[in-house]
């Protein structure tokens, strides 16, 4: 489902916009700041991760995964 919505917008950003149209890179305007905006909120999110991996401590993430390995080696089936 799509939503209408009114923007105003920069007359040399409608100019660029309109000239990828005329070069068959998107069928319309609506189509082009769909997928700008989609991107955009895209790597808003990429960016929001990134910045709470950094906040993790990278020798706590390993003790972390590696709890109870050793007690579990021993009992791993051989191969």
């Amino acid at each position: 489902m799509k939503s209408k919505i009114a923007i105003t917008v920069d007359e040399e950003i409608v100019k660029q916009l309109d000239y990828l149209i005329m070069q068959q890179s998107y069928k319309n305007r609506s189509q082009a700041i769909e997928e700008a905006v989609s991107e955009k909120l895209d790597r808003l999110k990429r960016g929001r991760l990134a910045r709470e991996c950094a906040k993790l401590d990278p020798v706590e993430e390993r003790e972390l995964a590696e709890e109870g390995i050793e007690e579990d080696v021993d009992n791993w089936p051989e191969y």
